[in-house]
């Protein structure tokens, strides 16, 4: 088995980088996603904590971002395997839904000077651009028909 840092280096020029399996740590009004060894896990601070549709959310904007970013730093030839993002929400009411939303990226082997290109390349994730400009969303149903009498 490779070590933590070997499985998640930079992709060689020229080559598609490999996105790691991750962890997404859920918190009150927040997920943390990082890249971890082994599956996919989603751990929560209780055993009684939900993945909850706000949860859901959040993740799926930290993972497109952190897919985007991936690609990107692999052909910048960045490593990635420290990278951590979190979204956090806020509500607001009549009705009630998610009014703000916020994520943060901490990349500690992400090079000064490159963190502006890595913010533009962020933006490029299509949860964000969705997000940014919401679509139109319809909801349709059925029923079960009623027998005649």
């Amino acid at each position: 088995m490779l070590p933590r840092h070997a499985a998640r280096r930079a992709a060689p020029p020229g080559s598609r980088p490999r996105h790691p399996t991750v962890k997404i740590t859920l918190l009150d009004d927040a997920v943390r996603y990082e890249a971890a060894p082994g599956p996919l896990t989603i751990e929560a601070p209780t055993a009684g904590t939900e993945y909850s549709p706000f949860h859901m959310l959040g993740s799926s904007l930290a993972s497109c971002t952190f897919t985007v970013l991936a690609s990107w730093a692999g052909h910048a030839n960045i490593p990635f395997d420290d990278l951590v993002i979190d979204v956090r929400w806020t509500f607001a009411e009549k009705p009630h839904r998610v009014d703000a939303m916020a994520l943060e990226f901490r990349w500690p082997s992400l090079p000064a000077n490159r963190l502006a290109a890595a913010q533009r390349a962020a933006q490029l994730c299509t949860i964000h651009a969705t997000l940014s400009h919401p679509p139109s969303v319809a909801i349709t149903g059925t029923a079960a028909e009623e027998r005649a009498a």
